[in-house]
């Protein structure tokens, strides 16, 4: 089969967009797919592509967020791309500016689209955008996901909000993890001992930005025998650095050293209301961490309260303090989670929601064909 998959956003930015087009590259390289990536030109690419070919696309950055960039391409231009390579279907990441102008140009060939819902912009307009303009971006889509062929929402709260707006040929498909990667293996004494040694490791993995709401993690400030780790950057570093003066950031941290910082916690923490899945959830689960996480989006689907971790009440901080304290606290319990945890998402590699991806692109074209 051949796939032209249009990234929202894409490298050397890396976020959880980037990483699932990764991911799927790599798997469908190995059944013997054939790909082209349409992404925003945002600096230089050295990460293995798996013989997926490429065509980078002038960008702007986004005023509000200049790390994310914007591509600047017409449809017309789109179409051609398209026509010369001549795909079995077009996989839209996160469509909102490119998706939009890649769905239009797929129309236009009688391809179908798949259109992946990977970034709740609606709550991401509420906190960078100006005031009113959450109901635009809703309308925008609500009209760019009705358009495409099938949809695909990555958990319970985000097929909600899809439902919501009016978008039907709704399907769910959630996010691999890489296992080998991620893994209670990586554990190291030498990591943590660098951190803080003899200290219970309470970690946060994520963009450090105003949507993720890292700044409630004062609420677990003083946690007896405890030590704040925030791995991550972003725009809200600084603040956030002022804000928790007791907290170590580690910075970006990415691959086998990533890994390793995650399976080092003893409890990782999730304070972010907009996740439509939250992937650092499941690879801390994968690597044996328990987790706290609020009860809404995404982690909702993740967490198994009192089994591998807890969901505290969305805003709560009073609550989330209870729950990490609670883990902080006993030895026994998180070891009892840890291994819930690890067992819990063992079974959610990447090749098999790849497989599920692939049966997602032949219904689309089955829908397709039915439509003319």
């Amino acid at each position: 089969m051949k796939i032209a998959l249009l990234a929202e956003s894409f490298l050397p930015h890396m976020n959880g967009v980037t990483n699932s087009v990764l991911q799927v590259l790599r798997c469908l390289a190995a059944d013997g797919h054939e790909a082209l990536v349409l992404a925003p030109r945002s600096g230089e690419i050295t990460a293995d592509l798996h013989g997926a070919r490429t065509t980078l696309l002038p960008s702007a950055p986004l005023p509000s967020y200049p790390d994310v960039r914007v591509a600047l391409a017409s449809v017309r231009k789109l179409t051609r791309i398209m026509r010369d390579f001549d795909p079995d279907v077009v996989h839209l990441a996160s469509p909102f500016v490119l998706g939009w102008q890649g769905q239009l140009a797929a129309e236009s060939l009688g391809t179908p689209t798949v259109a992946v819902y990977q970034t709740d912009v609606i709550s991401y307009a509420e906190k960078y955008g100006v005031r009113g303009a959450a109901p635009l971006v809703a309308g925008h889509i609500s009209r760019l996901h009705k358009r495409a062929t099938l949809n695909l929402a990555p958990s319970s709260a985000s097929e909600a909000q899809l439902n919501g707006l009016g978008v039907d040929r709704l399907r769910r498909w959630g996010r691999g993890v890489d296992v080998n990667r991620f893994s209670p293996a990586r554990r190291s004494e030498a990591w943590r001992s660098r951190i803080a040694p003899g200290k219970v490791l309470i970690g946060y993995v994520g963009r450090l930005a105003p949507e993720k709401q890292v700044e409630d993690l004062r609420a677990l400030h003083n946690i007896p025998g405890a030590q704040l780790v925030i791995i991550g950057d972003g725009p809200s570093r600084d603040l956030l650095e002022r804000m928790l003066p007791g907290a170590v950031f580690t910075g970006f941290l990415s691959g086998d050293a990533l890994a390793e910082a995650i399976a080092s916690l003893d409890v990782f923490v999730h304070p972010g209301e907009s996740e439509t899945f939250c992937q650092t959830i499941q690879e801390s689960l994968v690597s044996g961490v328990p987790v706290v996480a609020t009860g809404r989006g995404g982690p909702v689907d993740l967490v198994r309260s009192s089994v591998d971790g807890w969901l505290y009440r969305p805003g709560d901080l009073s609550d989330l303090r209870s729950r990490v304290a609670d883990l902080a606290g006993d030895d026994a319990k998180r070891r009892s989670f840890a291994a819930a945890a690890r067992e819990s998402v063992r079974n959610r590699t990447w090749e098999a929601l790849t497989a599920q991806l692939l049966g997602h692109y032949r219904e689309a074209r089955t829908l397709a064909l039915a439509a003319h």
